[in-house]
């Protein structure tokens, strides 16, 4: 399986929200620019997760975003779900509905391996993540090109 890249950026969003310091914030533009993503993207991702309740966006001149109280400790498998959406892993109903879809085993198969893998994503939260080494890449984005580049 594998996940959007809408889901996969979410996820990358928080766990660099996740080692900002008490005081500090960070803007979309910002979070855009040190994960090399289109910032209409990153918007939209911001967005839902501002929806969700997993990220604070607090507009003005001290604002920005910041994860919510508590988020470190939401679960990866919960969030990656609820940026997943509730779509099927493959679509049997398509615009050319698979014959099969009437008696097919495999579509039901396919939904509990969908569930078998958020399952392993559960025990694991947002601070999980964010641990080291990890933690140290994460605090190191934004302060210079990236790794293995040439200026």
């Amino acid at each position: 399986m594998q996940l959007t890249a809408f889901t996969d950026l979410g996820l990358r969003i928080v766990m660099r929200l996740s080692v900002l310091g008490e005081a500090e914030h960070a803007t979309t533009g910002v979070l855009a620019e040190e994960l090399h993503v289109p910032a209409s993207h990153a918007a939209k991702v911001v967005t839902r997760l501002a929806r969700l309740g997993v990220i604070e966006a607090r507009r003005g001149r001290a604002g920005g975003l910041r994860l919510a109280d508590g988020a470190e400790r939401l679960s990866i498998g919960r969030i990656a779900r609820d940026l997943e959406g509730d779509g099927e892993v493959v679509d049997c109903e398509g615009a050319n509905p698979c014959p099969l879809r009437n008696g097919c085993r495999l579509r039901g198969a396919l939904a509990r391996a969908r569930e078998a893998f958020f399952a392993v994503l559960d025990p694991l939260t947002i601070a999980d993540m964010a641990a080291p080494p990890t933690r140290s890449v994460l605090l190191t984005l934004g302060a210079g090109p990236p790794a293995g580049s040439t200026p």
